[in-house]
């Protein structure tokens, strides 16, 4: 046995990791990211008129949850955040049991948020690490399987820094590892931010930049990549930017930076949504599943707006709306399924259609 290399997972933990990894991204199956913190869910009941109380965030996560079991067909998993994983339905049925139920395998958000990194542009890093070990060790015991961890780079004049670019992607290494070590597998995520007037290009090359940094980082603390997946921004010009791009290019731009930088060997993509609104999430990630690329890896969805904002609009924070909310997130789900194989054709729009979901400088 060489001893110039830590071993640290066995190879049954390997295979249950690439297992997990394998469930969430089954083909026409995606992620529902239910992760929003205390105050980003309040932000999204304010819009609807609704106070953001512990029992308001828990009704309206249980409208999510307790939709009809055929959900399953589109939606593998469901990232939690800690109060929504400790909270149960009206029954007394913890949610992660709900989920289990139906066969979806829960997740989590570890991170702790960004901060402030110094010696900077105005750029970050995400903190939570103190901690992280036993936080995974508790979680995998109430039966979450996997777990997500944000990073956030910003395309200006300056940015992304050499030094933003290293400690984030470090920081991601080393959440990923500990999550390996406890069982759970690590949706490793480095935003590059749509904010500002940059064209495609620099947004393909930025985005390749940060992804070859993380994967570096990602072999240098050994981690596991089939037991890994991404979470990546798909490559499109700054929210800012005069000119317009047609859903083939930012496709074509997207599958390139991402075959260029990202191994084989990766479990899956599932990609955020970044702001769009609910079709254009959808109708991008079928150009995507269609580019004539190579594409080692399943290309699938982990959206939480853009499978959240016509449910909001329907439920309106009324118990007689429940059924048409839940209606519209199986259909939304249903169109992100066809569309993580390319099969989506268009007429499942929602209440909330093309609406702009961005949010400026985007936090949880």
């Amino acid at each position: 046995m060489s001893t110039r290399f830590a071993t640290y997972l066995t190879p049954e933990k390997e295979e249950e990791l690439a297992d997990i990894a394998r469930r969430i991204t089954a083909p026409g199956k995606g992620i529902l990211a239910a992760d929003e913190s205390i105050s980003t869910c309040g932000k999204r009941l304010q819009e609807i008129n609704v106070e953001n109380s512990e029992e308001n965030r828990r009704r309206y996560r249980e409208l999510l949850f307790s939709t009809d079991d055929i959900i399953a067909e589109s939606v593998s998993g469901v990232i939690l955040f800690d109060e929504t994983a400790r909270q149960s339905d009206s029954h007394g049925t913890p949610f992660i049991q709900v989920l289990e139920r139906k066969g979806i395998i829960p997740g989590i958000k570890v991170d702790k948020g960004v901060v402030p990194l110094a010696g900077t542009h105005n750029e970050c890093t995400t903190t939570g690490l103190d901690g992280l070990k036993e936080r995974c060790e508790e979680y995998k015991a109430m039966g979450i399987h996997f777990a997500k961890w944000r990073c956030v780079l910003k395309i200006t004049k300056y940015t992304p820094s050499y030094q933003a670019m290293l400690e984030n992607a470090n920081v991601l290494a080393r959440y990923a590892s500990i999550c390996q070590q406890a069982g759970l597998v690590p949706i490793v995520e480095p935003e590059v931010l749509p904010d500002g007037d940059h064209d495609l290009n620099m947004a393909r090359r930025v985005t390749e930049e940060v992804l070859a940094f993380q994967y570096k980082a990602l072999a240098d603390h050994h981690v596991f990549l089939e037991g890994t997946l991404l979470k990546p921004n798909m490559v499109t010009p700054g929210q800012g930017y005069p000119g317009k791009c047609s859903v083939e290019e930012t496709a074509f731009a997207t599958v390139q930076a991402l075959y260029r930088t990202v191994p084989a060997a990766v479990g899956g993509i599932v990609f955020l949504s970044g702001g769009q609104g609910e079709e254009s999430a959808t109708i991008n990630l079928n150009a995507i599943n269609r580019v004539s690329l190579r594409r080692p890896w399943p290309l699938t969805f982990s959206y939480g707006r853009a499978l959240q904002a016509s449910v909001l609009s329907a439920w309106g924070g009324k118990d007689e709306n429940i059924k048409a909310a839940q209606n519209e997130l199986l259909k939304r789900a249903k169109a992100n399924g066809l569309a993580s194989l390319g099969e989506y054709k268009g007429g499942i729009e929602g209440l909330a259609g093309e609406k702009s979901l961005f949010v400026k400088d985007h936090a949880y």
